[in-house]
């Protein structure tokens, strides 16, 4: 299935970020990107590329203090983020063809601890969180470059039960279908991040926990990017393609 691009800017506040669309031809489900910190959507347009071939609209898009608003880095923070991912799911949202009970939404680190929050503002059906960050409640407004990252690391290590953070409280309350990606040798989000995460999701549908073997948290080798490329989207055709085909299925039979 060939898929085509489009360019878009996205209204956040007094400024703007670039997104790309990416669409097949066939439009159903819809897929948001979220990268992480220090990131791009560029990191995303691999994989959205071949979500997108599946039969899901996919949309990228860089995260305000990224990309060409890379002078704001030192100033945004989480709430400003926040808002740039609600905008983005927003646009995504509504394109016409999108089937807005079918969204999916795909994060990365930072934008994995994004996309939980995301959840209780938004309806989103599917969650994958790659390597997800954790972080304090406190200082939600400061810039993100002023947080301690020292004090963030040994956050991380320690046990942190839903009801003590925002992100995982919006996983706590999450019903749909999750995939959690672990990197096995992840200096920045530790098992027990991962761990963090995975209780928390106590009333999802499914939960599919995947580690991949030698990977640091950028999964920088070619070989780990390609793994979590394979898990991502064998999970998205067993998930989103899958269940989709299944319902359109069984709907056809009960028809008169």
């Amino acid at each position: 299935m060939t898929t085509s691009s489009e360019a878009i800017e996205i209204a956040v506040e007094k400024g703007k970020v670039a997104g790309t669309v990416l669409s097949p031809e066939a439009r159903k489900p819809g897929v948001l990107f979220v990268h992480g910190w220090g990131g791009s959507q560029e990191s995303d347009l691999i994989r959205a590329k071949r979500i997108a071939a599946l039969g899901c609209i996919c949309l990228t898009f860089d995260l305000r203090g990224h990309g060409d608003t890379l002078a704001q880095q030192q100033t945004v923070s989480r709430a400003d983020n926040l808002r740039d991912v609600i905008a983005a799911y927003d646009v995504l949202a509504n394109n016409p063809d999108i089937d807005r009970s079918a969204i999916a939404v795909m994060g990365n680190s930072y934008g994995a601890y994004l996309a939980s929050i995301l959840s209780t503002q938004r309806p989103v059906k599917w969650l994958a969180l790659s390597v997800p960050a954790l972080y304090r409640d406190a200082e939600w407004d400061v810039p993100k470059r002023q947080l301690d990252r020292e004090d963030l690391a040994e956050y991380r290590s320690m046990q942190v039960i839903s009801s003590e953070n925002r992100a995982l409280a919006a996983c706590a309350q999450f019903e749909g279908d999750v995939l959690l990606v672990e990197a096995e040798h992840d200096h920045l989000v530790p098992h027990e991040t991962i761990m963090n995460y995975r209780r928390a999701f106590e009333k999802a549908h499914s939960m599919t926990h995947r580690i991949v073997d030698g990977a640091d948290h950028a999964m920088t080798s070619e070989i780990c990017q390609q793994a979590y490329t394979s898990v991502l989207s064998a999970w998205a055709i067993e998930m989103i393609v899958g269940r989709r085909v299944g319902f359109m299925e069984s709907s056809m039979l009960r028809a008169p």
